[in-house]
């Protein structure tokens, strides 16, 4: 099987000794040709090439990020509705970064050579699993979408990782709790709309999720939409109040998982097929742990069985 090995040598849990051993691993039962990523959309250009070029498997060692260019450079811009050509390459994740929010959603080590053990299992097995992919406008993602306070923390972090600093579990909580403190003084004003549904106003932060966990603190795990699975409809997510008595009652439930989080002034659907977000000024955007910027309107939708995936036949659940 020809296959393309994307490797981003920055990601946060990477280092050169792992990196030969997983390449090592892999080309023994693979037509390899290993790649490093050198600069930001690089991972999508590499993935857009080899999806022109007849591979069949594109492995990504990195973080979220990374795969998230790699799945919107094989698959191109999204839209509702879009069915991949079936001949798209299918992907395989090593985790590399400081989440694996995606690789972990799918039962994955986040550990990379524990994973590569799993990967060589499943390429053996020739086991893929087919899974549903969130789309924005025109960008797809993987597992978690937000408009707002989410957007904000994420973009602080970038702005630290740009000056060198490490992507910590300790420096997401402080930028989380800064941009807290600011969305409850200057809120985003957005209106929620879900078909069937009437609007939803004063909403001022949205999440929308394609699996569970929505994301992690370090070990910890975050949930919005528990019952949220990547074969299932997208898990919304919003708060009308960001008062204490609001917060404080849905971040405890939000880390734990006895129920699904619950509170008077909460949003929450699960299984959506659409939602649109229009904002009263611009709003931050993150998908997949990437800052995307400003926006006034995002239509959120889901596109089920758009991408194939190689896990271990355990975790292949169809």
């Amino acid at each position: 099987m020809r296959a393309l090995l994307v490797v981003n040598p920055n990601a946060t849990s990477t280092t050169g000794a792992a990196r030969d051993v997983i390449a090592a691993a892999l080309g023994n039962q693979l037509d390899l040709r290993v790649v490093h990523t050198d600069h930001r959309g690089h991972a999508a250009e590499l993935a857009r090439s080899a999806a022109g070029d007849g591979v069949a498997l594109v492995v990504v060692h990195g973080g979220d990020g990374t795969v998230n260019e790699v799945v919107n450079g094989l698959l191109g811009e999204a839209a509702p509705g879009t069915v991949p050509a079936e001949d798209t390459p299918a992907i395989a994740v090593v985790p590399g970064g400081s989440a694996n929010v995606f690789a972990r959603s799918l039962g994955l080590s986040p550990d990379p050579l524990e994973a590569t053990q799993q990967l060589l299992e499943a390429i053996a097995a020739h086991s893929v699993r087919k899974v549903g992919l969130g789309g924005a406008d025109e960008r797809w993602f993987l597992f978690n979408a937000g408009l707002g306070w989410d957007a904000d923390v994420v973009h602080a972090v970038e702005q630290r990782r740009s000056k060198g600093k490490e992507a910590t579990p300790g420096r997401y909580f402080r930028a989380a709790v800064r941009h807290f403190l600011r969305s409850a003084r200057h809120p985003a004003r957005l209106t929620v709309e879900v078909p069937g549904h009437a609007p939803v106003t004063g909403v001022h932060m949205a999440f929308l999720s394609g699996s569970d966990p929505w994301t992690y603190f370090g070990d910890r795990e975050v949930h919005t939409n528990p019952t949220t699975t990547p074969d299932a409809g997208l898990g919304l997510f919003g708060v009308t109040s960001l008062g204490p008595l609001t917060i404080g009652r849905v971040v405890p439930q939000m880390l734990g998982r006895d129920s699904p989080p619950r509170a008077r002034r909460l949003l929450r659907m699960d299984d959506v097929a659409e939602v649109r977000v229009h904002c009263a000024e611009p709003t931050g955007l993150q998908l997949d742990g990437e800052y995307l910027g400003l926006r006034s309107e995002v239509h959120f939708y889901r596109v089920p069985l758009a991408l194939g995936v190689l896990v271990p036949p355990a975790l292949n659940r169809r």
